[in-house]
């Protein structure tokens, strides 16, 4: 009992000191409106939700972030539109889902570029991932930091993906961007570009064979109910960006700013751990569920990439070369290390 008095006494004083320390900062009473595609419970949900107690507690409860799950402020294309006419405040997405306003953004989605998720943190924590963000300033959104959504893995109905050859034919739903829908029409499926929210009812009624997404997402948005087979093709890591208006951010006091970029970062950190802890778990739920799972070869997977390497050449010559240098030393680097 008496701890129990204690833990509750300590968040009071807590409570009391954030309280204080914002009344002696330019902060005003706020609320921010943030939309997002994954459900509350997903672990960008989940970041999300520690981002906003982290505002709350930095700004003495005068900031409030107001969350809108599961895209019912549209999907990823409309909400950075929102964003940059200040209709919403802020959203998290795929970085590579901002190439149609800067191509370099591109680059995170490059099939293949990463190994593992320590090589991802070496590149959006040090000076490409900076420049990334910088670049979109200019075009109404401020990048705070970056969270994630694992390796997108492929789901369908119709067949395993054990080999190069079994994408052919297949109707798969890709993210909205040119270089998904290439990658895919290179390795013989039909790509069918659509927007998050209606993934479901496109995989439920046949529109689509299948679908690619991480495996946290394919559990939580429950795509596995309608699909029979998950292979772990393993083929993009999805960085996300955590993004604000720049119409909102210029509203802000340098105080506020300061305090919205630090629960950013520490999020990110809280975020990313929650991401790799469940992206297991997901899997085994899904497996779980009845849906058929397997590994793709190492030497299939090979194949896919030498497949597709001209799509990705061919991306890379719109991307600014010094990021590009900048991207494969740090993967190059973290590489090494392991």
């Amino acid at each position: 009992m008496k701890r129990k008095t204690l833990k509750a006494f300590g968040l009071g004083i807590g409570l009391l000191l954030a309280t204080i320390s914002a009344q002696a900062q330019d902060v005003k009473e706020r609320t921010l409106r943030f939309g997002f595609q994954n459900t509350a419970d997903h672990p960008v949900g989940l970041g999300l939700q520690r981002f906003g107690e982290l505002v709350k507690e930095k700004s003495g409860g005068k900031i409030t972030i107001r969350l809108f799950p599961g895209g019912t402020l549209g999907g990823d294309l409309q909400t950075v539109s929102a964003l940059q006419g200040g209709t919403v405040d802020m959203t998290v997405l795929n970085t590579g889902v901002l190439a149609g306003i800067d191509k370099n953004t591109a680059i995170l989605d490059f099939p293949y570029l990463f190994n593992s998720e320590k090589e991802a943190d070496a590149v959006v924590d040090g000076p490409a991932g900076k420049k990334l963000h910088e670049k979109l300033a200019e075009k109404g959104l401020v990048g705070l930091s970056y969270f994630e959504n694992g390796f997108r893995q492929t789901t369908n109905s119709r067949r395993p993906i054990a080999k190069m050859e079994d994408f052919q034919g297949l109707k798969l739903r890709v993210l909205q961007l040119p270089l998904f829908i290439d990658v895919f029409k290179e390795l013989g499926s039909n790509p069918v570009p659509l927007p998050f929210p209606e993934v479901y009812t496109a995989l439920e009624q046949k529109v689509v064979d299948g679908q690619e997404n991480p495996p946290n997402t394919i559990y939580f948005s429950k795509l596995h109910e309608v699909q029979k087979y998950l292979s772990l093709t393993k083929h993009v890591f999805n960085p996300q960006s955590m993004l604000l208006s720049k119409k909102t951010w210029d509203r802000l006091s340098q105080d506020e700013k300061k305090l919205i970029q630090d629960a950013a970062n520490e999020a990110a950190v809280y975020q990313r751990q929650v991401s790799r802890d469940q992206t297991t778990k997901s899997i085994e739920l899904i497996k779980a569920s009845g849906v058929a799972v397997n590994e793709v070869p190492a030497e299939e997977i090979e194949r896919i990439r030498q497949k597709i390497k001209p799509i990705t050449d061919k991306y890379a010559k719109d991307i600014d070369p010094e990021l590009v240098q900048q991207v494969n030393a740090e993967v190059a680097k973290a590489r090494s290390r392991n």
